[in-house]
């Protein structure tokens, strides 16, 4: 079979070329190329500096296949960069890789290997592929503490049906000396960042540099009030967009007990705080609602909701609403639910579908 494979310059998905090449597959390397670094940006980790193209040649290079360079930095750009600025402007905290790999990365796969006569393409991550009644679905993959199912829920099965991941059913001690017995070049390189346009962790920074290439507002990067939730004033943040629910961190004020932020008022650029009880919420509200594999959503059904990719997915009932919205109220109320992630629910290890947090209830 011929597979176009991503190439990033990691470890993971030069091992999951590697165990396509030794399956037999005729491979054609692609490294898309997101975002553009200056010169000297970069910590060399990104899957768009030069460092880690070079390493994606490299690779396939040493497992004989040919290796492109693909710009992708304009839809980039308009579905990955200017939601995140114009959330974290209105007081949200998105996840910008869900959004890269529904609208970018992974159409943007498969528009390629059909454009090159693959019959299928690759990546590296950790996810397992199992059939449904109505095609492909996503499902966690053996190595739990790499699980990347939660980023991938609002992939549909159209694309999914044509996708491999040869790494869901390996751990990646395993990965990594795969990679060093066979010698491939970037079996030692250290593991990316999580977000591949903020090089240096700095967020506000990039959306501050964005936002005025939008024309948008940056009165949330302004100083403002550090309110309780009656309104009570107890000093100054930084600019409400470099807040999200849940920081106890850098927050300036102190009281008898520690203070969280409960909540970010973009309107009147005010941070709201409380106390750690305060961050525990039933009830979820959800919109841009996603059934990626066919399900019935006309009743409510019992499913594990993961709220973030380090939440530990809890049990609750999903009520499907009109115009792609959801109610998930929780057996028992989770910490911090934040408005801009994404709910992600689960029936044992498969996504079924998924939404993005427009609020809670208490």
């Amino acid at each position: 079979m011929r597979i176009l494979v991503a190439l990033s310059g990691g470890v993971d998905s030069s091992a999951a070329a590697l165990l396509l090449a030794r399956e037999g597959h005729e491979l054609v390397g692609m490294t898309m190329k997101n975002w553009c670094y200056g010169e000297g940006e970069g910590d060399g980790r990104s899957c768009c500096s030069l460092e880690s193209i070079d390493a994606a040649r490299r690779v396939a290079d040493a497992l004989g296949f040919p290796h492109y360079v693909v710009d992708f930095e304009a839809p980039f750009a308009t579905h990955v960069i200017r939601p995140f600025v114009n959330d974290y402007l209105e007081g949200r905290t998105p996840n910008p890789c869900v959004e890269c790999n529904r609208r970018v990365r992974f159409p943007g796969l498969w528009n390629r290997a059909r454009a090159w006569e693959c019959e299928a393409f690759a990546t590296g991550h950790y996810v397992r592929i199992v059939p449904g009644p109505d095609g492909a679905r996503v499902a966690r993959p053996v190595d739990r503490a790499r699980d990347q199912s939660y980023v991938l829920w609002g992939v549909g099965s159209d694309v999914l049906d044509h996708a491999r991941f040869p790494l869901g059913d390996l751990r990646k001690e395993e990965v990594r000396r795969i990679a060093q017995d066979a010698g491939i070049p970037t079996a030692t390189r250290p593991d990316s960042q999580e977000i591949c346009f903020v090089p240096d962790g700095d967020y506000a920074a990039v959306i501050a540099e964005r936002a005025a290439d939008l024309g948008a507002s940056t009165r949330t990067l302004e100083s403002g009030e550090i309110v309780t939730r009656d309104g009570r004033v107890l000093g100054r943040h930084r600019g409400a967009a470099r807040y999200t629910i849940g920081q106890r961190r850098r927050l300036g004020v102190s009281g008898p007990r520690p203070f969280y932020v409960v909540g970010v008022d973009a309107a009147s650029n005010r941070v709201i705080v409380g106390e750690e009880e305060d961050l525990q919420t039933p009830i979820a509200e959800l919109q841009h609602v996603r059934w990626p594999a066919g399900q019935d959503a006309s009743a409510p059904f019992e499913a594990e909701v993961q709220i973030r990719s380090r939440h530990t997915a809890a049990p609750a009932l999903v009520a499907p609403l009109p115009n792609g919205r959801a109610r998930v109220t929780f057996d028992v109320p989770q910490r911090a639910i934040t408005p801009g992630q994404s709910a992600v629910f689960y029936q044992g290890d498969v996504v079924i579908g998924g939404g993005v947090v427009s609020g809670g209830e208490a």
